[in-house]
């Protein structure tokens, strides 16, 4: 899917969650209203529902829905393992102002 892509190392990271927690399911990336700066990511493990977009890499699957996709189109799902802690990071390229934190984020 050319809308949201999914780097590597996350489906690498996705793969490892799934295999260790609950085989067959997938990570489902969502915005939701809220967070420091209007909207904010959520990723947690979840079966795809019948309206979901469904993105597969390297042996990873992972799940959207159409409202969140709409303001994910064009980014990419990574995760980063650092001094400072591992996480999933999302790169939006509609995000125009971010929080300190990384997981909210404004479209104005």
């Amino acid at each position: 899917m050319d809308n949201f892509r999914v780097t590597e190392r996350a489906a690498a990271r996705i793969a490892e969650i799934v295999a260790a927690q609950q085989a067959g399911a997938a990570l489902r990336v969502a915005v939701l209203a809220g967070g420091c700066n209007g909207f904010q990511y959520k990723f947690d493990l979840d079966q795809p529902a019948a309206d979901d977009i469904v993105i597969e890499s390297n042996g990873a699957k992972v799940v959207i829905d159409p409202a969140s996709l709409s303001l994910l189109a064009g980014g990419e799902l990574d995760y980063a393992d650092e001094l400072m802690g591992a996480y999933f990071a999302v790169r939006n390229p509609q995000a125009k102002s971010a929080c300190g934190c990384g997981t909210s984020f404004s479209v104005d």
